[in-house]
């Protein structure tokens, strides 16, 4: 596509692509401030006052507010955050931070996750500007630092030293929602009302040094090895909550599906079968594994990482069955741990998102769902705020979008993402 052509959100979204915001985790990161300044020289071209929070050397968090018309209205939040997850070069068709524009698509890490709705709210809100025009309410724009580990170096620090930055707002969007699925060649929109829990945990085993030739009962690999391999083979039972019993029903009503077999019932929805089914149950995945330092050498210890994502409420009881599932030998030690939250469909800005999506998709439902993963809502709930998923993308019914977060050759079509623009603005104008 001609440089010409491209859209501002293609092209906003592309250059923020190109700002390597790399998060691994654990405090390492090639940081935010870069992706932060560009931000914040955007939002100063339309005139909004542009403030920064870096607790942490260049791990950056930007923040604009713009005036509503109904001052007595609470505000808004509309967040989105700048890090990406580490993407493996070799493993991609593309280069993932050269933000290639390749068969009608956006390619790159961030094009899913979540620099798209970075960009499509920074053009949303030029939108409004551009055209002398004001939001109903008062809209706080933020950018965040360290979503992908949990916030603990963005959201959570912001929330904490800059609780001024939300002054009088109650609610907030962000990602992961708005975006359509094909269920039986049927059309449905996933509007998120809440998120699982979060838990990650390390696991800890411990066993006797020795040499690597010698017969040897107390291998610390092997004993952590045969807990990551219970841990993953576990099957965690369907516990629904209302959300997932109203995303049961929606996805029946299309379809003509029974709902006493959610697992089944997901499939209908195809390349998002897998996303859907995570907000069921329980998930618990092995990610990291480290242990040993020399080929002949048995180490001492053994470690592994488990993301555990859990339905709200049943934190604890997740813990001690991993406990069981381990064994005593093995520690259970808590890195991070986020709150779930599940919230209503209903009230005035979910009947105004559902709108906003019903003027450009006619005719198209909206169904509640409960996000497997986080968001940087969790913080803001820390402060009375209440979070909802809105991305608004109309999508191809073959495109796998949620397998892509985290994925390989992560893409978004740049017509999905013109959508999503003309539907965020659409919505600041009326929310």
């Amino acid at each position: 596509m001609p440089e010409s052509s491209l859209p501002e959100v293609a092209r906003i979204a592309r250059d923020l692509i190109r700002i390597d915001t790399t998060n691994y985790g654990g405090g390492r990161s090639n940081g935010e401030r870069e992706a932060a300044e560009y931000v914040g020289r955007y939002l100063a071209s339309l005139g909004l006052e542009v403030e920064y929070y870096e607790p942490i050397a260049q791990r950056t968090n930007v923040m604009a507010r713009v005036r509503g018309r109904n001052p007595e209205r609470p505000a808004l939040v509309v967040h989105g955050h700048l890090d990406v997850v580490p993407a493996m070069a070799e493993d991609w068709s593309v280069d993932p931070f050269e933000g290639v524009i390749r068969d009608g698509m956006l390619w790159g890490r961030g094009a899913v996750d979540m620099k798209n709705m970075d960009a499509m709210i920074l053009t949303a809100v030029a939108d409004l500007i551009r055209a002398g025009e004001q939001p109903e309410r008062d809209l706080i724009l933020v950018f965040f630092a360290d979503e992908e580990n949990g916030g603990v170096e963005g959201s959570s620090l912001v929330v904490r030293d800059r609780p001024e930055w939300f002054a009088g707002a109650t609610e907030a969007i962000s990602e992961v929602g708005g975006y359509s699925i094909t269920v039986d060649d049927h059309r449905a929109y996933l509007l998120q009302v809440g998120e699982k829990a979060l838990m990650w945990l390390r696991l800890v085993a411990r066993g006797r040094a020795g040499h690597g030739s010698r017969y040897h009962e107390q291998n610390a690999i092997t004993r952590l090895s045969e807990a990551v391999a219970a841990i993953g083979r576990t099957h965690w039972p369907i516990r629904l909550t209302p959300t997932t019993r109203a995303l049961l029903e929606g996805l029946s009503e299309l379809t003509g599906r029974p709902i006493d077999d959610p697992d089944a019932l997901a499939g209908a929805a195809g390349p998002a079968e897998a996303f859907l089914r995570s907000t069921f149950r329980t998930t618990a995945n092995p990610t990291v594994l480290n242990a040993g330092y020399k080929h002949n050498v048995i180490p001492e210890t053994a470690e592994a990482l488990i993301d555990v994502r859990v339905i709200p409420g049943t934190e604890d009881d997740v813990l001690a069955e991993l406990q069981r599932i381990v064994g005593d030998d093995i520690r259970i030690e808590t890195v991070v741990r986020d709150i779930g939250m599940e919230t209503p469909f209903q009230g005035e800005l979910v009947d105004t998102m559902v709108a906003a999506l019903g003027r450009h998709d006619p005719g198209v439902p909206v169904i509640p769902y409960l996000l497997g993963a986080g968001t940087d809502n969790k913080a803001l709930a820390s402060i009375g705020i209440t979070g909802y998923g809105f991305a608004p993308l109309r999508l191809p019914a073959d495109l796998d979008f949620t397998g892509m977060f985290h994925g390989v050759d992560e893409r978004v079509p740049v017509e999905s993402l013109v959508f999503g623009q003309r539907v965020l603005a659409d919505l600041l104008r009326t929310c």
